[in-house]
């Protein structure tokens, strides 16, 4: 289901969702070219892309279909691993590859955090059923 249809049945639930979303995908390319920036490939950080702005790293088609498919995506950050020391380039480019999955992982722990925090307590049949599952 694409975040089009949610913007229609719950307005508040698709400006949350957009938020996370978008900050999500910031955080995926940004951890990329944070560590290729601290294995020592300086791309990422030349050309402005190891910045929150979302101007940045968002590509207007991928975001395109995100609203419409419920999957999109954002520009690649480029990452030259010339610019890493040789003796350090495979373990380089499995670091800087890793980045956006463990972005990705680490906000969505921060996410069930706070909904666990935050969220009223289930009701007991509720937490039942998910003990079961």
């Amino acid at each position: 289901m694409g975040l089009i249809q949610l913007l229609f049945k719950d307005p508040t639930a698709f400006i949350l969702l957009s938020i996370l979303l978008l900050y999500s995908v910031i955080f995926h390319e940004m951890a990329h070219g944070w560590v290729a920036y601290k294995m020592g490939d300086p791309t990422a950080r030349a050309l402005g892309r190891l910045t929150l702005n979302p101007l940045k790293h968002l590509d207007p088609f991928g975001s395109l279909m995100l609203l419409i498919v419920g999957f999109g995506w954002a520009k690649p950050v480029p990452v030259n691993l010339g610019n890493i020391p040789s003796h350090e380039r495979r373990k380089g480019l499995i670091l800087v590859s890793a980045a956006g999955v463990t972005a990705n992982l680490i906000c969505a722990f921060i996410a069930l955090l706070l909904f666990r925090l935050i969220a009223p307590p289930p009701s007991e049949t509720l937490g039942v059923i998910l003990l079961l599952l």
